[in-house]
């Protein structure tokens, strides 16, 4: 039998306080930053799902929204979105959160492949995925779409 694993069964959510360090030379977060939280995100993600090693294969649509400022707390929400033979997409939005409301803005959203990898580091199959909302098999259909597009530019040596 094929393996199966729910979109919330690898769910995570990440939150860094933006700090000085952090910071480019505009003050705000220097994107190399979220960049790498975003990384450590995915990988969480493709860990959990898979149950094995993972290796970043692209990032597609990485938009920033807003900027985040020194002493805000970023959240970064991640989850399975798309999964193929050995790969599987990740969706990751960021957030800044409001100590004094709670609230949560939109500061960033970005897809990664990532790939599954065996004890040899070669690529393994990855367990199907489970939808069982419309927002989930929604998401499963752009990401379908963008899979297509990243196939089409890889092919035009994109």
């Amino acid at each position: 039998m094929t393996e199966e694993r729910k979109v919330s069964d690898s769910q995570v959510e990440i939150v860094r306080l933006v700090r000085p360090n952090h910071l480019n030379s505009a003050g705000r977060l220097f994107g190399g930053m979220l960049m790498q939280w975003l990384d450590e995100a995915a990988g969480m993600v493709a860990m959990r799902h898979t149950r094995s090693n993972v290796i970043t294969a692209s990032v597609d649509n990485l938009r920033f929204i807003h900027g985040a400022y020194n002493g805000e707390m970023v959240v970064i929400v991640g989850k399975v979105t798309y999964v193929g033979r050995t790969s599987l997409e990740v969706r990751l939005d960021t957030y800044v959160e409001h100590l004094e409301t709670g609230m949560r803005h939109p500061i960033n959203r970005a897809y990664f492949t990532m790939v599954a990898l065996d004890e040899n580091d070669k690529p393994q199959p990855v367990p199907r995925l489970i939808l069982e909302t419309e927002a989930e098999k929604a998401e499963w259909e752009a990401a379908q779409k963008r899979r297509e597009m990243r196939m089409r530019r890889k092919e035009e040596g994109f």
